[in-house]
């Protein structure tokens, strides 16, 4: 599936719920957010209605996505269905990896292809602070539990921000040194509480790591479905990553879409450009005409984010768990 700059789309992001079970202080409030009523989230038909008409236009990776996806029940019959889908090759999964440990064989024995866990801390306090929840020790154990499936990748997912993590940066990437695990380190985006916080460069970043660890080596292999690049550390068994979607714009490579909880297809993280499916497909839409709907609608994918540009209609105002991470 090309759009209008020419850039192929064979990546479909798919949040299956708005649901967390945490309550990260750059992403929500204590007290959480509205969330959307059962009956409106897709059911796992309707996903997989959307998953042949991707597989028809040449979506070939689908990433599964929250909220956090594990609190959704049933998650592997639904990862499974997806992967016997003619066309699709892989099935990833992003989570916060609180239930990990209990769910990974289940997702393995689906077919769940990566698994990406986001952690931001190591220190116990500070897990606390952030997530609002006592559970590093579980996320911890859901890592090293998943260490010995064998998943194509695993990967920790780390948002950097001064004065919040800075500190701990070593401590984080030292998690790749010995395990099959590879740590990569997102700028933070300007989206619902991130406002709050303070980006660190990659440069800055890479400065440090370099500090303790020596060279960073770029590493030109394939690391998985997006834009991260990847390092390599001298008798490193993982690869250290870098995913900055502000100070790198990587938009003119930009090759996904993104299907909400609540069926709204987003053609841009950071744009309410889009058309809503769940409608559609409770209006009975056939599945050549949702292909053909989707086709259209990806044809119209913005050319970039706008991330730094002031005064923009149309940004997107809802926070990362209403959008899908």
């Amino acid at each position: 599936m090309i759009d209008k700059q020419n850039r192929q789309i064979n990546y479909l992001r798919i949040s299956v719920t708005d649901q967390c079970n945490f309550r990260c202080t750059y992403c929500m409030p204590e007290e959480g957010v509205s969330c959307i009523a059962n009956e409106e989230r897709l059911t796992f038909e309707e996903i997989l209605k959307i998953c042949r008409s991707g597989a028809a236009l040449g979506i070939q990776k689908i990433k599964i996505t929250g909220g956090e996806p594990l609190v959704r029940k049933d998650l592997p019959v639904l990862i499974k269905q997806i992967k016997e889908i003619p066309g699709i090759d892989e099935v990833t999964l992003t989570t916060n990896g609180f239930l990990l440990a209990d769910k990974i064989e289940d997702l393995v024995n689906a077919g769940v292809d990566r698994i990406n866990v986001s952690l931001d801390t190591l220190r116990n306090d500070r897990f606390k602070e952030i997530t609002r929840i006592d559970g590093l020790d579980k996320v911890l154990a859901g890592i090293h539990k998943a260490m010995t499936y064998p998943l194509k990748s695993l990967k920790i997912n780390c948002l950097v921000a001064k004065y919040f993590n800075d500190d701990e940066l070593c401590d984080l990437g030292r998690l790749a040194k010995f395990g099959k695990v590879s740590v990569r380190f997102i700028e933070l985006m300007p989206i619902g509480m991130g406002h709050k916080l303070e980006s660190m460069s990659k440069e800055k970043i890479k400065f440090k790591l370099e500090e303790e660890f020596g060279l960073l080596k770029p590493y030109s292999g394939k690391m998985g479905n997006g834009p991260a690049k990847y390092y390599e550390i001298e008798a490193f068994k993982g690869k250290i990553g870098f995913i900055s979607a502000v100070s790198e714009c990587f938009c003119e490579e930009c090759n996904r879409i993104r299907l909400t909880a609540d069926g709204f297809l987003k053609l841009c993280l950071h744009s309410k450009e889009g058309v809503d499916l769940k409608r559609l497909l409770r209006a009975g839409i056939t599945q050549d005409k949702l292909t053909q709907v989707i086709a259209e609608a990806t044809a119209k994918k913005p050319v970039h984010h706008h991330f730094n540009d002031l005064g923009i209609n149309n940004i997107e105002d809802k926070i990362m768990a209403q959008i899908g991470g």
